[in-house]
């Protein structure tokens, strides 16, 4: 079983002490014994301990920054919600696909943001703009927040801060079943609680540093029981030899162990793997003996967001898949919402 995250080094920013909770987790750090030195920005936090790249990666992973949010725009978060919602980046886990392997760069280490009293207020402005439409934040989009959160307690307030929203939902995905202190939060149903989950295989090989699929469910069924709506992200699908038996095995296990009424209302996410060449290099080099299939001439080249050519899976495959894992959803699941598939 992974343990919750306690990093080996933790840096402040000098602002975060003029916030509450950045006097809180420091006082919390010094009780538990860390490490604690000052750096004037994240930027400047450099010469982390290790003797080559890949043990400065590691390290950086153990590392832990504590400051500010200051971009208070929030980015977009399609499909899954309007806008992401920042209090945390980076993340503790080591999954060999992990798309932040190339956003978070040179600086792996976790951030964490005291200011969420301004995070909030910024959160209204953009709910005021869009009245009376309700808009969706997602907590997750630059960080596995729940993998932190029991140090920080960022995530708890904001699930309670949009329970009491009339026009805010609150989302946020997990590969973690460090779920305990979530379980009491008033969220009055604002907050759709999901978990990334996947085959055996995946799992095994490519996600090293995160909760198995088996504590994965038993945590989905404790956040069922304390009455959050549910969803669950299939991702990244991966064809490897035996895909659709293990596919299949995981939506069995999904299936025997959840309580009939959390199949009520439940929602899926289906998203393939992909991966460009920038994130090829950085995944090569952090992670060199990874079994993660990187060949482009097998793959169908498109064009993401930011104008940088990714490499999906060809259309037969992806129909396989949507028509296998999907098929099995709608066969186990008949009341849950496939949101979509990309």
């Amino acid at each position: 079983m992974v343990r919750p995250f306690v990093p080996q080094l933790v840096y402040f920013e000098p602002k975060a002490m003029e916030y509450p909770l950045g006097q809180q987790l420091r006082d919390k750090f010094e009780n538990m014994g860390l490490e604690i030195r000052e750096t004037t920005s994240h930027n400047q936090v450099r010469n982390l301990p290790g003797d080559n790249d890949f043990q400065k990666y590691r390290n950086a992973k153990s590392t832990l920054v504590v400051g500010l949010r200051k971009t208070l725009k929030f980015d977009t978060s399609k499909p899954s919600a309007e806008y992401a919602i920042p209090f945390a980046t980076g993340c503790m886990g080591h999954c060999h696909y992990c798309y932040l392997q190339t956003t978070m760069g040179s600086k792996p280490y976790i951030r964490t943001y005291v200011n969420t009293d301004e995070i909030f207020d910024a959160a209204e402005k953009y709910m005021e703009e869009r009245s009376p439409d309700i808009t969706r934040f997602e907590a997750s989009c630059t960080s596995d927040i729940v993998g932190v959160d029991h140090l920080t307690h960022t995530l708890k307030q904001a699930i309670e801060f949009f329970g009491k929203s009339d026009r805010g939902l609150l989302r946020f995905v997990t590969k973690f079943a460090h779920v305990d202190h979530l379980l009491d939060a008033d969220h009055r149903g604002k907050t759709r609680f999901r978990f990334s989950i996947n085959d055996d295989y995946v799992i095994k090989y490519f996600e090293p540093g995160t909760s198995r699929l088996d504590e994965r469910i038993e945590a989905a069924v404790k956040v069922a029981e304390a009455g959050y709506p549910l969803g669950f992200i299939i991702a990244p699908i991966y064809l490897h030899e035996g895909w659709q038996e293990g596919y299949g095995e995981m939506l069995e296990k999904l299936e025997a162990a959840l309580p009939a009424f959390a199949k009520k209302d439940l929602t899926f996410e289906m998203i393939q793997h992909r991966f460009t060449k920038p994130a090829k290099r950085v995944i090569q080099k952090n992670y060199p003996m990874t079994k993660l299939e990187l060949d482009e001439s097998k793959r169908k080249a498109k064009w993401g967001r930011y104008g940088i050519l990714k490499y999906v899976y060809q259309d037969q495959e992806q129909e396989e898949m949507k028509d296998h894992i999907g098929g099995l959803v709608h066969k186990l699941f008949p009341k849950a919402e496939l949101e979509y598939f990309t």
